[in-house]
């Protein structure tokens, strides 16, 4: 068959354009879900999302490579359908793959779910990338047209993978779990690949293929699920506690959120949460009704504490996740109400929205995975808390870190930046530097009641409140600022 025969022989313009714009776009579908997949067991830091990336653009590329290679020594005519057919089975693999492997190792290394994602991604990936290489060698009939053929196959690909970049973050992930996602899209690449593979090539050279898809989908029907809702940016599951019959324990992507007692909101069962309760109630011990913003809802803890504790307290929350609200509402005993305002938006945008000095507290305790997103640690953004307090408000941040605390260390800095007058508590231990655990960190532009506090901190707590000692703990540590926040990199030592 000659070059000018191709067209006739191959594909069509219209389908070619269709190939080329749904495997760009299966390609990012693949690599937006596939965060979604590895977050239960890794979290969703920056340097997951980075990885992922690379490991997508890897697969690109290569298959890029190998399909210009392949188009040149094989016909795409025959190898175009089983190489869609073959990719559609093995993406319907990922995700038995990514949460067997979770399930056998964990509580051990989460980077074997990372190698194993690896793997089941790249494949797919690169078996799709090499669609538009192989569509573009079918289309070419003269040297003359050889730019216009490839721009306009190139063009259309790039629209497919904003399209499945858009749908797949504002439709897809909103509207359907994570397995369904997967299996949508594996079955529409199979049967493509099988109709392509029929109609050029005959049945048999489909049936390998279609038995492989068929076990990879028969796997994720069967695979382990790791929660049981999947809201649009975590992986929830709220567990009974077998020693307090009313205690309810949240979990994001398996990491104890939050606490809830449903007989009894007063109860605290986390340190933290603890530590939270001391310094309310060391600046406001009369119980007093209280003006309160929280940034980062979880299971509504310190609402619930606040409402039962200080009674006519309106607490305002700013929750970024609709789906944790709702599971809130139907399994942790959340009422929206005069006193408890659910506001679903991000926290930065909802501090900047608040008037001045109309709270007299703001409690910070939003994550993502382990780490407290970098754009509500920063100097600008602390800034803007002590604009919304009061003149004798406080703020106080829950913070997490390991090893050699770089983040926490960071970050109390950024904070001794703002406010004349800060304290952090946590557990003796992890206060002599080096250990594990929750810092609380609080602020005011008053004295702090410091040595009330000390009376009412739990049994093994601590507080340093001295000015000169913070900055000693905090050392050479760098202030945060919206230009410079690497949050992920300085918790680093945890994830490795």
């Amino acid at each position: 068959m000659s070059d000018t025969e191709a067209p006739a022989r191959g594909i069509g313009q219209k389908l070619a354009i269709a190939l080329a714009l749904g495997s760009s776009a299966a390609v990012l579908v693949l690599e937006l879900v596939s965060l979604r997949l590895v977050a239960p067991y890794l979290g969703l830091t920056l340097e997951t999302n980075t990885a992922i990336i690379g490991v997508a653009l890897g697969a690109i590329a290569t298959g890029a490579a190998l399909g210009g290679r392949f188009a040149d020594t094989v016909p795409p005519v025959k190898t175009l359908g089983p190489l869609i057919l073959l990719g559609g089975a093995l993406v319907l693999l990922i995700l038995p793959v990514v949460r067997w492997t979770g399930e056998a190792v964990r509580g051990g290394d989460p980077n074997t779910v990372f190698i194993a994602l690896a793997v089941a991604l790249f494949l797919p990936a690169s078996l799709l990338a090499a669609v538009t290489p192989m569509v573009t060698k079918l289309r070419l009939s003269t040297l003359t047209e050889t730019g216009t053929v490839v721009g306009r196959l190139s063009a259309w690909g790039t629209v497919g993978a904003i399209a499945g970049t858009v749908l797949t973050g504002f439709v897809f992930v909103a509207q359907v779990p994570t397995s369904v996602i997967v299996l949508c899209l594996g079955g529409v690449l199979v049967v493509a690949g099988a109709v392509l593979t029929i109609v050029l090539r005959g049945f048999r050279s489909a049936t390998r293929p279609l038995a492989l898809a068929l076990i990879g989908t028969t796997l994720t029907l069967v695979a382990p699920r790791p929660c049981e809702v999947e809201t649009a940016y975590h992986c929830a599951k709220v567990e009974n506690d077998p020693a307090r019959a009313s205690g309810r324990t949240l979990y994001l992507d398996q990491l104890r959120h939050s606490y809830v007692d449903l007989a009894d909101p007063t109860y605290l069962e986390f340190d933290y949460t603890q530590d939270f309760g001391a310094v309310i109630d060391s600046k406001w011990p009369g119980g007093e009704r209280l003006d309160a913003l929280h940034v980062g809802g979880g299971g509504l803890t310190m609402p619930h504490w606040l409402k039962a504790t200080h009674p006519g307290t309106q607490n305002k929350v700013y929750e970024i996740d609709p789906g944790v609200i709702q599971v809130d509402k139907e399994q942790l005993g959340a009422e929206p109400g005069p006193e408890l305002d659910l506001q679903i938006r991000d926290g930065r945008l909802g501090v900047r929205s608040e008037p001045a000095d109309s709270r007299d507290l703001i409690i910070m305790d939003a994550f993502g995975g382990v780490a407290v997103p970098w754009h509500l640690t920063t100097r600008e953004l602390i800034a803007d808390v002590r604009r919304v307090l009061r003149a004798d408000g406080i703020y106080t941040i829950n913070v997490i870190d390991f090893g050699p605390q770089a983040f926490l260390k960071a970050e109390l800095q950024t904070v001794l930046a703002e406010f004349p007058h800060v304290a952090m508590a946590s557990d003796e231990s992890a206060l002599q530097g080096g250990a594990a655990g929750n810092f609380v960190i609080t602020a005011s532009d008053q004295p702090l009641p410091v040595d009330v506090l000390r009376g009412r901190l739990r049994a093994g707590a601590g507080v340093i409140s001295d000015r000169a000692e913070l900055r000693s703990y905090a050392g050479d540590a760098p202030i945060l600022t919206d230009d410079y926040a690497p949050v992920d990199q300085l918790l680093t030592p945890f994830s490795s």
